[in-house]
């Protein structure tokens, strides 16, 4: 396998993995806030990076063929998925409709007066990423092109596990340039209001197909 065909696999996974993630969801949603509130974002980063890391790998590794084969691990998946969904949208929603919860949200420094500890973090992190349904698609997908590559297969993993770390990390990181706007409890209840209206929405996506089939 020469160079050429190397970069050309990895930078393919690159591109592929930044379309795929690079989009509303709730690991979206949920880094954006973290970042926003400068709350443990290093180690929410890490465990979107590091879950992506496991999934890409079992995508490549054949995952996909497994949840093809046994239909109802998929339909657990999205019961699970679409319940979560839901509730943390209603979280966001009562957040966004209480005056006064949106005012602690924010210090006078800008940094969160009230924060969710470690623990809570590192759980909502792997909930919105391992209860998400369409992860599951993705990686299926994911597995499928990379297979397309040949003995290129883990370069094109390695490309699309890039794309995520690059994601994540601007995502988390830079998010503390919008601190000044969120000094403001409006800005707060705006977001929250978004959050729901986009955990809701998902929430009937995934639920929709049980429903409909």
């Amino acid at each position: 396998m020469t160079f050429a065909a190397s970069l050309a696999a990895a930078l393919a996974g690159l591109g592929l993995g930044l379309s795929i993630i690079v989009a509303i969801g709730a690991q979206n949603a949920f880094v954006l806030r973290q970042g926003l509130r400068r709350e443990h974002i290093v180690a929410i980063v890490a465990i979107c990076v590091l879950s992506d890391v496991a999934l890409i790998g079992l995508g490549i590794a054949g995952t996909g063929w497994v949840l093809s084969a046994v239909p109802w691990l998929m339909t657990a998946v999205r019961i699970a998925g679409a319940a979560f969904l839901a509730t943390y949208a209603a979280l966001a929603a009562r957040r966004a409709l209480r005056v006064d919860a949106a005012r602690l949200e924010v210090a006078a420094d800008g940094s969160a007066s009230r924060s969710r500890t470690l623990l809570t973090a590192i759980a909502t992190a792997l909930a919105v990423t391992w209860l998400n349904p369409h992860v599951y698609l993705d990686i299926a997908l994911i597995g499928s092109i990379a297979n397309g590559h040949g003995d290129a297969r883990w370069l094109f993993g390695a490309g699309v596990v890039a794309g995520s770390a690059l994601w994540f990390t601007t995502l988390g990181l830079g998010a503390r340039a919008l601190a000044p706007l969120f000094a403001r409890p409006l800005a707060w209840r705006i977001l929250d209001g978004a959050i729901a209206l986009v955990m809701l929405t998902l929430a009937v996506l995934v639920a929709l197909p049980l429903v409909s089939g």
